[in-house]
Protein backbone atom coordinates (compact mmCIF):
# COMPACT_ATOMS: atom_id res chain seq x y z
CA UNK A 1 0.00 0.00 0.00
CA UNK A 2 1.46 3.33 -1.05
CA UNK A 3 1.61 6.28 1.36
CA UNK A 4 1.53 9.95 0.47
CA UNK A 5 4.66 11.27 2.22
CA UNK A 6 3.54 14.81 1.55
CA UNK A 7 0.36 14.18 3.53
CA UNK A 8 2.34 12.55 6.36
CA UNK A 9 4.48 15.69 6.74
CA UNK A 10 1.75 18.21 6.11
CA UNK A 11 2.00 21.43 8.09
CA UNK A 12 -0.48 22.19 10.86
CA UNK A 13 -2.03 25.59 11.47
CA UNK A 14 -0.96 27.58 14.56
CA UNK A 15 -4.39 26.97 16.15
CA UNK A 16 -3.99 23.20 15.77
CA UNK A 17 -0.50 23.17 17.24
CA UNK A 18 -1.27 25.47 20.14
CA UNK A 19 -4.07 23.05 21.09
CA UNK A 20 -1.59 20.13 21.02
CA UNK A 21 1.08 21.98 23.02
CA UNK A 22 -1.51 23.27 25.50
CA UNK A 23 -3.37 19.99 26.07
CA UNK A 24 -1.47 18.36 28.97
CA UNK A 25 -0.56 21.79 30.36
CA UNK A 26 -4.25 22.72 30.60
CA UNK A 27 -5.08 19.28 31.98
CA UNK A 28 -2.69 20.05 34.85
CA UNK A 29 -4.40 23.40 35.36
CA UNK A 30 -7.84 21.76 35.43
CA UNK A 31 -6.55 19.14 37.88
CA UNK A 32 -5.25 21.84 40.22
CA UNK A 33 -8.28 24.10 39.78
CA UNK A 34 -11.02 21.47 40.04
CA UNK A 35 -9.44 19.63 42.96
CA UNK A 36 -8.65 22.90 44.75
CA UNK A 37 -5.44 20.97 45.20
CA UNK A 38 -4.22 20.74 48.83
CA UNK A 39 -0.50 20.71 49.48
CA UNK A 40 -0.53 16.91 49.81
CA UNK A 41 -1.63 16.57 46.18
CA UNK A 42 1.20 18.75 44.89
CA UNK A 43 3.59 15.86 44.33
CA UNK A 44 7.00 15.77 42.64
CA UNK A 45 5.34 14.10 39.66
CA UNK A 46 2.80 16.92 39.32
CA UNK A 47 5.60 19.52 39.48
CA UNK A 48 7.53 17.54 36.87
CA UNK A 49 4.53 17.49 34.54
CA UNK A 50 3.99 21.22 35.03
CA UNK A 51 7.67 21.88 34.27
CA UNK A 52 7.79 19.82 31.07
CA UNK A 53 4.45 20.93 29.63
CA UNK A 54 4.96 24.62 30.41
CA UNK A 55 8.45 24.57 28.88
CA UNK A 56 7.20 22.98 25.67
CA UNK A 57 4.38 25.52 25.45
CA UNK A 58 6.66 28.45 26.25
CA UNK A 59 9.14 27.37 23.56
CA UNK A 60 6.31 26.98 21.03
CA UNK A 61 4.86 30.40 21.82
CA UNK A 62 8.28 32.08 21.73
CA UNK A 63 9.00 30.56 18.33
CA UNK A 64 5.78 32.12 17.01
CA UNK A 65 6.42 35.57 18.49
CA UNK A 66 4.08 35.57 21.52
CA UNK A 67 6.49 37.86 23.42
CA UNK A 68 5.65 40.60 20.93
CA UNK A 69 1.92 39.98 20.59
CA UNK A 70 -0.57 41.78 22.84
CA UNK A 71 -3.16 38.98 22.57
CA UNK A 72 -0.81 36.13 23.48
CA UNK A 73 1.66 37.81 25.84
CA UNK A 74 -0.16 36.96 29.09
CA UNK A 75 -0.62 33.32 28.08
CA UNK A 76 3.10 33.13 27.33
CA UNK A 77 4.12 34.84 30.60
CA UNK A 78 1.85 32.53 32.57
CA UNK A 79 3.61 29.48 31.09
CA UNK A 80 6.99 30.94 32.13
CA UNK A 81 5.63 31.63 35.61
CA UNK A 82 4.36 28.06 35.96
CA UNK A 83 7.70 26.67 34.78
CA UNK A 84 9.99 28.62 37.10
CA UNK A 85 7.81 28.33 40.20
CA UNK A 86 7.30 24.60 39.57
CA UNK A 87 11.07 24.16 39.21
CA UNK A 88 11.53 25.95 42.54
CA UNK A 89 8.80 23.89 44.16
CA UNK A 90 10.27 20.65 42.81
CA UNK A 91 13.63 21.45 44.46
CA UNK A 92 11.94 22.37 47.74
CA UNK A 93 9.80 19.21 47.65
CA UNK A 94 12.98 17.18 47.14
CA UNK A 95 14.52 18.78 50.24
CA UNK A 96 11.46 17.96 52.35
CA UNK A 97 11.34 14.39 51.03
CA UNK A 98 15.02 13.85 51.87
CA UNK A 99 15.09 15.49 55.31
CA UNK A 100 14.97 12.13 57.08
CA UNK A 101 18.28 11.23 55.43
CA UNK A 102 20.09 14.52 56.06
CA UNK A 103 22.45 14.54 59.03
CA UNK A 104 22.33 18.28 59.74
CA UNK A 105 21.48 20.43 62.79
CA UNK A 106 18.45 22.72 63.30
CA UNK A 107 16.28 20.33 61.30
CA UNK A 108 12.94 21.25 62.91
CA UNK A 109 13.24 24.99 62.21
CA UNK A 110 14.52 24.24 58.72
CA UNK A 111 11.58 21.92 58.02
CA UNK A 112 9.10 24.50 59.28
CA UNK A 113 10.51 27.20 57.00
CA UNK A 114 10.66 24.79 54.09
CA UNK A 115 7.00 23.86 54.52
CA UNK A 116 6.12 27.56 54.61
CA UNK A 117 8.02 28.05 51.35
CA UNK A 118 6.35 25.23 49.47
CA UNK A 119 2.92 26.25 50.79
CA UNK A 120 3.46 29.70 49.27
CA UNK A 121 4.49 28.23 45.90
CA UNK A 122 1.52 25.82 45.91
CA UNK A 123 -0.87 28.68 46.64
CA UNK A 124 0.52 30.68 43.72
CA UNK A 125 0.18 27.70 41.37
CA UNK A 126 -3.41 27.19 42.58
CA UNK A 127 -4.20 30.84 41.92
CA UNK A 128 -2.60 30.73 38.48
CA UNK A 129 -4.48 27.65 37.21
CA UNK A 130 -7.96 29.24 36.74
CA UNK A 131 -6.41 32.38 35.23
CA UNK A 132 -4.62 30.24 32.62
CA UNK A 133 -7.80 28.31 31.81
CA UNK A 134 -9.72 31.57 31.41
CA UNK A 135 -6.99 33.00 29.15
CA UNK A 136 -6.96 29.84 27.02
CA UNK A 137 -10.74 30.15 26.57
CA UNK A 138 -10.38 33.79 25.56
CA UNK A 139 -7.84 32.75 22.93
CA UNK A 140 -10.24 30.07 21.62
CA UNK A 141 -7.85 27.24 22.42
CA UNK A 142 -9.76 23.94 22.27
CA UNK A 143 -9.96 22.47 25.76
CA UNK A 144 -8.75 18.90 26.38
CA UNK A 145 -11.55 16.36 26.52
CA UNK A 146 -9.99 14.22 29.27
CA UNK A 147 -8.72 15.09 32.74
CA UNK A 148 -5.89 13.97 34.98
CA UNK A 149 -6.73 12.23 38.26
CA UNK A 150 -4.84 11.74 41.50
CA UNK A 151 -3.63 8.36 40.21
CA UNK A 152 -1.57 10.20 37.58
CA UNK A 153 0.44 12.01 40.27
CA UNK A 154 1.39 9.61 43.09
CA UNK A 155 3.82 10.79 45.76
CA UNK A 156 7.45 9.71 45.50
CA UNK A 157 7.52 8.11 48.98
CA UNK A 158 6.20 4.62 49.70
CA UNK A 159 6.08 2.65 52.94
CA UNK A 160 9.09 0.47 52.24
CA UNK A 161 12.77 0.68 51.35
CA UNK A 162 14.64 -1.59 48.96
CA UNK A 163 17.17 -3.92 50.53
CA UNK A 164 20.56 -2.29 51.13
CA UNK A 165 22.76 -4.99 49.59
CA UNK A 166 25.56 -3.06 47.87
CA UNK A 167 28.13 -2.37 50.58
CA UNK A 168 29.86 0.86 49.65
CA UNK A 169 32.07 0.82 52.75
CA UNK A 170 34.54 -1.42 50.94
CA UNK A 171 35.23 1.26 48.34
CA UNK A 172 38.86 2.35 48.40
CA UNK A 173 38.49 5.98 49.41
CA UNK A 174 41.59 7.88 48.38
CA UNK A 175 42.59 10.38 51.03
CA UNK A 176 43.63 12.81 48.31
CA UNK A 177 40.03 12.99 47.04
CA UNK A 178 38.59 13.40 50.52
CA UNK A 179 41.08 16.22 51.21
CA UNK A 180 40.13 17.98 47.96
CA UNK A 181 36.40 17.71 48.68
CA UNK A 182 36.76 19.02 52.25
CA UNK A 183 39.02 21.85 51.03
CA UNK A 184 36.58 22.79 48.27
CA UNK A 185 33.73 22.86 50.79
CA UNK A 186 35.69 25.27 52.99
CA UNK A 187 36.57 27.43 49.98
CA UNK A 188 32.92 27.69 48.92
CA UNK A 189 31.88 28.46 52.49
CA UNK A 190 34.39 31.33 52.62
CA UNK A 191 32.89 32.89 49.49
CA UNK A 192 29.52 32.97 51.25
CA UNK A 193 30.85 34.74 54.35
CA UNK A 194 29.86 38.17 53.04
CA UNK A 195 26.27 37.01 52.42
CA UNK A 196 25.64 35.54 55.87
CA UNK A 197 23.08 37.23 58.13
CA UNK A 198 21.35 36.46 61.42
CA UNK A 199 18.14 38.51 61.40
CA UNK A 200 15.49 38.41 58.64
CA UNK A 201 15.85 41.14 56.03
CA UNK A 202 13.03 43.63 55.49
CA UNK A 203 11.38 43.87 52.06
CA UNK A 204 13.24 47.14 51.39
CA UNK A 205 16.57 45.48 52.24
CA UNK A 206 15.82 42.48 50.03
CA UNK A 207 14.71 44.68 47.13
CA UNK A 208 18.02 46.54 47.45
CA UNK A 209 19.97 43.26 47.52
CA UNK A 210 18.38 41.79 44.39
CA UNK A 211 19.93 42.01 41.86
CA UNK A 212 22.73 44.35 43.00
CA UNK A 213 24.24 41.96 45.56
CA UNK A 214 22.42 38.67 44.94
CA UNK A 215 21.21 37.70 41.49
CA UNK A 216 20.39 34.62 39.42
CA UNK A 217 23.77 34.57 37.66
CA UNK A 218 25.76 34.60 40.91
CA UNK A 219 23.57 32.00 42.60
CA UNK A 220 23.77 29.71 39.56
CA UNK A 221 27.57 30.07 39.62
CA UNK A 222 27.63 28.91 43.24
CA UNK A 223 25.14 26.16 42.38
CA UNK A 224 27.56 24.78 39.77
CA UNK A 225 30.43 24.87 42.27
CA UNK A 226 28.43 22.88 44.84
CA UNK A 227 27.12 20.55 42.12
CA UNK A 228 30.72 19.77 41.10
CA UNK A 229 31.58 19.14 44.75
CA UNK A 230 28.72 16.63 45.12
CA UNK A 231 29.61 14.97 41.80
CA UNK A 232 33.22 14.51 42.96
CA UNK A 233 32.01 12.97 46.21
CA UNK A 234 29.66 10.54 44.47
CA UNK A 235 32.30 9.62 41.87
CA UNK A 236 35.37 9.20 44.06
CA UNK A 237 34.09 8.61 47.60
CA UNK A 238 30.73 6.86 47.60
CA UNK A 239 28.34 5.98 44.76
CA UNK A 240 25.58 5.16 47.24
CA UNK A 241 25.86 8.31 49.32
CA UNK A 242 26.72 6.43 52.56
CA UNK A 243 23.29 5.58 53.94
CA UNK A 244 25.40 3.54 56.32
CA UNK A 245 29.14 3.60 56.93
CA UNK A 246 31.47 6.52 57.48
CA UNK A 247 29.40 8.88 59.59
CA UNK A 248 31.49 11.99 59.07
CA UNK A 249 31.60 11.68 55.30
CA UNK A 250 27.87 10.98 55.18
CA UNK A 251 27.22 14.05 57.30
CA UNK A 252 29.45 16.27 55.14
CA UNK A 253 27.54 15.18 52.04
CA UNK A 254 24.29 16.15 53.78
CA UNK A 255 25.59 19.70 54.23
CA UNK A 256 26.50 20.35 50.62
CA UNK A 257 23.54 18.38 49.24
CA UNK A 258 20.97 20.51 51.07
CA UNK A 259 22.86 23.68 50.05
CA UNK A 260 22.81 22.53 46.40
CA UNK A 261 19.03 22.11 46.36
CA UNK A 262 18.49 25.43 48.13
CA UNK A 263 20.61 27.17 45.50
CA UNK A 264 18.69 25.41 42.71
CA UNK A 265 15.41 26.67 44.17
CA UNK A 266 16.79 30.19 44.65
CA UNK A 267 18.04 30.32 41.07
CA UNK A 268 14.56 29.64 39.69
CA UNK A 269 12.83 32.13 41.98
CA UNK A 270 15.43 34.84 41.32
CA UNK A 271 15.11 34.32 37.57
CA UNK A 272 11.35 34.76 37.80
CA UNK A 273 11.61 37.82 40.04
CA UNK A 274 14.30 39.56 37.96
CA UNK A 275 12.86 38.71 34.56
CA UNK A 276 9.11 38.81 35.13
CA UNK A 277 8.29 40.86 38.25
CA UNK A 278 11.06 43.44 38.46
CA UNK A 279 11.66 44.44 34.82
CA UNK A 280 8.57 44.93 32.67
CA UNK A 281 9.89 47.06 29.81
CA UNK A 282 8.26 50.27 28.68
CA UNK A 283 5.32 48.96 26.60
CA UNK A 284 1.83 49.21 28.14
CA UNK A 285 1.15 45.52 27.41
CA UNK A 286 4.26 44.47 29.32
CA UNK A 287 3.40 46.66 32.28
CA UNK A 288 -0.22 45.51 32.36
CA UNK A 289 0.77 41.84 32.35
CA UNK A 290 3.41 42.48 35.01
CA UNK A 291 0.76 44.04 37.24
CA UNK A 292 -1.44 40.97 36.74
CA UNK A 293 1.45 38.68 37.71
CA UNK A 294 2.19 40.78 40.81
CA UNK A 295 -1.43 40.26 41.89
CA UNK A 296 -0.89 36.50 41.61
CA UNK A 297 2.72 36.25 42.88
CA UNK A 298 3.40 38.60 45.80
CA UNK A 299 6.95 39.96 45.26
CA UNK A 300 7.50 40.55 48.98
CA UNK A 301 6.69 36.94 49.88
CA UNK A 302 8.68 35.62 46.94
CA UNK A 303 11.78 37.54 48.05
CA UNK A 304 11.21 36.55 51.67
CA UNK A 305 11.24 32.85 50.74
CA UNK A 306 14.21 33.34 48.41
CA UNK A 307 16.39 35.37 50.80
CA UNK A 308 15.14 34.86 54.38
CA UNK A 309 14.71 31.12 53.81
CA UNK A 310 16.82 30.02 50.82
CA UNK A 311 19.88 32.25 51.20
CA UNK A 312 19.78 32.19 55.00
CA UNK A 313 19.89 28.40 55.23
CA UNK A 314 22.39 28.03 52.38
CA UNK A 315 24.76 30.30 54.33
CA UNK A 316 23.83 28.66 57.64
CA UNK A 317 24.65 25.12 56.53
CA UNK A 318 27.85 26.17 54.78
CA UNK A 319 29.00 27.90 57.97
CA UNK A 320 27.94 25.12 60.37
CA UNK A 321 29.53 22.51 58.11
CA UNK A 322 32.96 24.15 58.34
CA UNK A 323 33.89 22.46 61.62
CA UNK A 324 33.14 19.00 60.23
CA UNK A 325 34.97 19.73 56.97
CA UNK A 326 38.08 20.83 58.92
CA UNK A 327 37.95 17.66 61.04
CA UNK A 328 37.76 15.48 57.94
CA UNK A 329 40.49 17.51 56.26
CA UNK A 330 42.91 17.26 59.19
CA UNK A 331 42.26 13.52 59.55
CA UNK A 332 43.21 12.92 55.91
CA UNK A 333 45.87 15.47 54.96
CA UNK A 334 49.46 14.50 54.39
CA UNK A 335 51.47 16.07 57.19
CA UNK A 336 55.02 17.33 57.04
CA UNK A 337 57.41 19.81 58.65
CA UNK A 338 59.69 22.42 57.11
CA UNK A 339 62.39 24.68 58.51
CA UNK A 340 62.59 28.13 56.95
CA UNK A 341 64.18 31.47 57.69
CA UNK A 342 62.27 34.40 59.12
CA UNK A 343 61.56 37.57 57.07
CA UNK A 344 64.88 39.40 56.78
CA UNK A 345 65.27 42.62 58.83
CA UNK A 346 61.64 43.20 59.84
CA UNK A 347 60.52 39.73 60.97
CA UNK A 348 56.88 38.64 61.07
CA UNK A 349 55.16 42.01 60.92
CA UNK A 350 51.81 42.57 59.15
CA UNK A 351 52.56 41.68 55.51
CA UNK A 352 54.48 38.39 56.01
CA UNK A 353 52.05 37.28 58.71
CA UNK A 354 49.07 37.99 56.46
CA UNK A 355 50.55 36.11 53.49
CA UNK A 356 51.38 33.03 55.58
CA UNK A 357 47.89 33.03 57.11
CA UNK A 358 46.30 33.37 53.66
CA UNK A 359 48.21 30.33 52.41
CA UNK A 360 47.03 28.22 55.35
CA UNK A 361 43.45 29.48 54.98
CA UNK A 362 43.55 28.75 51.25
CA UNK A 363 44.19 25.05 51.85
CA UNK A 364 42.14 24.79 55.03
CA UNK A 365 44.29 22.21 56.84
CA UNK A 366 45.96 22.73 60.20
CA UNK A 367 49.41 24.32 60.20
CA UNK A 368 51.35 25.39 63.28
CA UNK A 369 54.32 27.74 63.58
CA UNK A 370 56.73 26.18 66.09
CA UNK A 371 59.06 28.47 68.01
CA UNK A 372 61.02 26.56 70.63
CA UNK A 373 58.47 24.84 72.87
CA UNK A 374 55.63 27.14 71.80
CA UNK A 375 53.11 26.49 69.01
CA UNK A 376 51.11 29.14 67.17
CA UNK A 377 48.17 28.81 64.78
CA UNK A 378 49.56 29.70 61.35
CA UNK A 379 46.09 30.52 59.98
CA UNK A 380 45.88 33.45 62.43
CA UNK A 381 47.67 36.73 61.64
CA UNK A 382 47.54 37.66 65.31
CA UNK A 383 49.09 34.34 66.40
CA UNK A 384 51.93 34.69 63.89
CA UNK A 385 52.64 38.22 65.11
CA UNK A 386 52.68 36.97 68.70
CA UNK A 387 55.26 34.41 67.55
CA UNK A 388 57.14 37.22 65.81
CA UNK A 389 57.57 38.99 69.13
CA UNK A 390 59.12 35.90 70.71
CA UNK A 391 61.33 35.37 67.63
CA UNK A 392 62.62 38.94 67.79
CA UNK A 393 63.17 38.87 71.54
CA UNK A 394 65.15 35.61 71.39
CA UNK A 395 66.92 36.58 68.14
CA UNK A 396 65.78 33.39 66.38
CA UNK A 397 66.70 33.12 62.68
CA UNK A 398 64.84 29.95 61.66
CA UNK A 399 61.42 28.54 62.52
CA UNK A 400 59.52 25.32 61.87
CA UNK A 401 56.09 25.01 60.26
CA UNK A 402 54.24 21.71 60.83
CA UNK A 403 50.99 20.43 59.33
CA UNK A 404 49.27 20.34 55.94
CA UNK A 405 51.98 19.44 53.40
CA UNK A 406 50.19 21.35 50.63
CA UNK A 407 50.36 24.60 52.58
CA UNK A 408 53.95 23.93 53.65
CA UNK A 409 55.04 23.66 50.00
CA UNK A 410 53.72 27.17 49.34
CA UNK A 411 55.09 28.60 52.60
CA UNK A 412 58.52 27.35 51.49
CA UNK A 413 58.08 29.17 48.16
CA UNK A 414 56.99 32.31 50.01
CA UNK A 415 59.97 32.13 52.35
CA UNK A 416 62.20 31.82 49.27
CA UNK A 417 61.19 35.36 48.21
CA UNK A 418 61.54 36.76 51.75
CA UNK A 419 57.80 36.48 52.37
CA UNK A 420 56.92 38.86 49.53
CA UNK A 421 58.97 41.92 50.45
CA UNK A 422 62.44 43.41 50.16
CA UNK A 423 64.65 44.16 53.16
CA UNK A 424 63.08 47.62 53.44
CA UNK A 425 59.63 46.10 53.88
CA UNK A 426 58.31 47.00 50.42
CA UNK A 427 56.23 44.44 48.54
CA UNK A 428 57.80 42.43 45.70
CA UNK A 429 56.25 40.30 42.97
CA UNK A 430 55.18 36.84 44.08
CA UNK A 431 55.93 33.65 42.08
CA UNK A 432 53.13 32.33 39.79
CA UNK A 433 52.47 29.44 42.21
CA UNK A 434 51.23 32.00 44.74
CA UNK A 435 49.01 33.97 42.36
CA UNK A 436 45.99 33.29 44.60
CA UNK A 437 47.53 35.61 47.22
CA UNK A 438 47.32 38.68 45.00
Amino acid sequence: MEHDLGDTHRSFAFSDKVRVFSSDYLKCCFYISEKKTPDSLFTSKLYSKLISTSQMLEDFLDFHGAKNNADWYLYREASATIRHLSLGAYCQKHILNRLCFYDIPDIDAFRSQGEKTIAFLNTVLSNLAPVIISEAARLNITMPETRFTGADFPGIISGEMLKYDIDDDAKDVQKRQVVKIASDFLSIARTFDSLSFYEPHTYAEMAAMVPDKVDEVEICRFEMMVHNLQSSFDTYVSHGGFRFGNEKLRSLRSYFSVVLHLLQMMGRLLHFYERHLREAGYKDTYKRVQEQLIELVNPETLLDRTINYGLYYACHYLQTGKKLAREILNENIERDAITVGIPVRLGFHSRPSLLVAKIVQHFGGQVELVVGNDRFDASSVLDIQWAGGKIQKEQITEVVFEGDARALDDIKILAGVNYGEDIMGKGVSLPPELSYLR
